[in-house]
């Protein structure tokens, strides 16, 4: 019995990248609010960062991997686990203490773990060119605040960090337009808020 190959299936799962878009962006706002010094770092961004950066976003990095999509599927599931890893810098020395490789690190260190996801991040940006004007924004203010935070801890300068701090709430606040543009386009079943989706 021969199979007929002219058979598509079609995808019914929702569209996963409103929430990894949210989780990112919440979490990046509350965190920059820190880093731009209009509050200070507590708890709450500990907790976002494990749930909402972290766990929100690993999820949908794994749903989208059932949709077949590798952009979203690294961005989602990296970005999800650099906000655990980062809340797990922030938590070790104190969990673990006395244990050399839980110490703090220090500025250098810091600042190599930063440039590192700042070279990914520009090689994700590269990727939006192909995707949508809002996502290369998301992206763009992105790798701009990993080198900005780098280029803070590598010279210890106060006014970097807080430029950064400035820059990352851009990058969060983007990221959440982004989130409810696609949430309102698909609702409405039209475009309520762009996003300079590319042809493809």
């Amino acid at each position: 019995m021969q199979e007929n190959s002219n058979i598509k299936i079609i995808d019914t799962t929702s569209n996963p990248a409103p929430l990894g878009l949210l989780g990112f962006g919440l979490t990046t706002v509350l965190l920059n609010l820190s880093n731009a010094e209009i509050t200070t770092k507590t708890s709450v961004i500990i907790a976002m960062g494990i749930f909402v950066g972290g766990i929100a976003q690993i999820i949908a990095g794994i749903m989208e991997y059932k949709k077949n999509n590798t952009f979203g599927t690294v961005a989602f599931t990296a970005y999800g686990s650099f906000w655990i890893a980062l809340v797990g810098i922030w938590i070790f020395p104190s969990l673990f203490a006395g244990a050399q490789q839980a110490k703090a690190p220090d500025h250098a260190e810091m600042a190599w773990f930063l440039l590192l996801w700042g070279i990914f991040s520009t090689g994700m940006f590269i990727g939006t060119f192909k995707i949508s004007r809002a996502l290369q924004v998301v992206f763009g203010l992105l790798i701009m605040l990993f080198y900005a935070l780098a280029i803070a801890y590598f010279t210890d300068s106060h006014i970097v960090h807080i430029i950064a701090g400035w820059i990352g709430l851009g990058c969060g606040f983007s990221a959440i337009y982004t989130s409810i543009a696609l949430i309102l386009n698909e609702v409405y079943g039209k475009i309520i808020l762009p996003v300079g989706q590319m042809k493809k």
